[in-house]
């Protein structure tokens, strides 16, 4: 199968853009046992089929090719977040839960009909926290009815819950997540226009939620989706995307026990430009300064949410 097929019978979407074939090599040298903790796997589609429900088609990303990744840009283990392509059909991400050999966990999409089994089975393959998403351009209905069911099932394994959302609506739901008694993981740092200042209402209104609710952490990744000005080293700068590069280490340095980083590899819906993941990883030392703080984001506090039950030491 030639990279950017997709099998099984499925056409792309229109426009898609398949992941970078051949990323370059990083000049940061990450941490021993550095966590990528936000990337997929597509498919295959021939083995395991898309959503029929799904807003999108992506092209095949296996988790071998994800482990080739994770190989070459130097990272230790992986977080795989169940993408909305596969609704709440979780095979691929078991699948490649259970390949990795202990050094990936899991973040599913569950029904609020799913059962105790099915939990445990999710539970035994790495599974560890279930994604919502209320970004309204990628699902039908703002699930809130659903989540307040479902984390009442999951909270007793311990699992977090991870929620997608846009910066516009945050004030809508800042009480509802306030609520969730769980750990909660925001993807992205809510999507911030960065086109505004960090010091604005907007921002500030994110960065209020993180202080109100010591149970929520944020990635502070996917600056290829924020960013306005782009993958180029703009004149006088050395480094690409750099207008959230001030968004990103104000979260790193006010909540440095509560951030997450990650790929976001195969980089789903991207329309403009498919990001080099070797330049992503060279945009961790721009937000997360010290090695205290690469240690912390990339290291210590994925370990202590993922394999908090099964700790070792770092690089195992």
């Amino acid at each position: 199968m030639a990279h950017g097929d997709t099998t099984g019978g499925f056409e792309k979407s229109p426009g898609w853009l398949d992941w970078h074939d051949g990323p370059s090599t990083p000049t940061f040298r990450l941490p021993a046992g550095a966590v990528d903790a936000h990337c997929h796997v597509f498919g295959p589609g021939a083995q395991f089929p898309y959503a029929p429900e799904r807003k999108y088609t992506p092209c095949d990303a296996s988790a071998d090719e994800l482990f080739a990744l994770r190989d070459t840009l130097g990272f230790d283990r992986n977080v795989i977040v169940q993408a909305t392509c596969h609704g709440a059909d979780n095979r691929a991400l078991v699948d490649a839960l259970r390949r990795s050999e202990g050094r990936a966990r899991g973040v599913a999409t569950v029904r609020r009909d799913v059962t105790g089994e099915q939990l445990a089975e999710l539970h035994d393959a790495g599974v560890r926290g279930v994604r919502f998403n209320f970004v309204k351009r990628l699902v039908d209905r703002v699930p809130t009815d659903s989540l307040d069911q479902i984390v009442a099932k999951i909270a007793p394994l311990g699992w977090h819950v991870v929620i997608y959302f846009e910066a516009d609506d945050l004030p809508e739901l800042y009480e509802f997540f306030s609520a969730i008694p769980t750990d909660v993981v925001v993807d992205h740092m809510g999507r911030p226009d960065v086109t505004k200042e960090p010091d604005g209402p907007e921002f500030a209104l994110f960065l209020q939620f993180m202080r109100d609710n010591p149970n929520v952490w944020t990635k502070v990744s996917c600056p290829e989706r924020l960013s306005v000005t782009g993958p180029r080293a703009l004149e006088g700068e050395q480094h690409a995307y750099t207008d959230v590069v001030p968004f990103a280490r104000r979260v790193v340095e006010e909540f440095p026990d509560r951030v997450l980083w990650g790929t976001d590899w195969p980089h789903p819906n991207l329309k403009d430009h498919m990001p080099d993941d070797g330049l992503l990883v060279d945009f961790i030392p721009q937000i997360a300064t010290t090695p205290q703080l690469q240690q912390q984001l990339l290291v210590d506090n994925p370990r202590r949410l993922y394999w908090a039950d099964s700790l070792h030491t770092a690089g195992d």
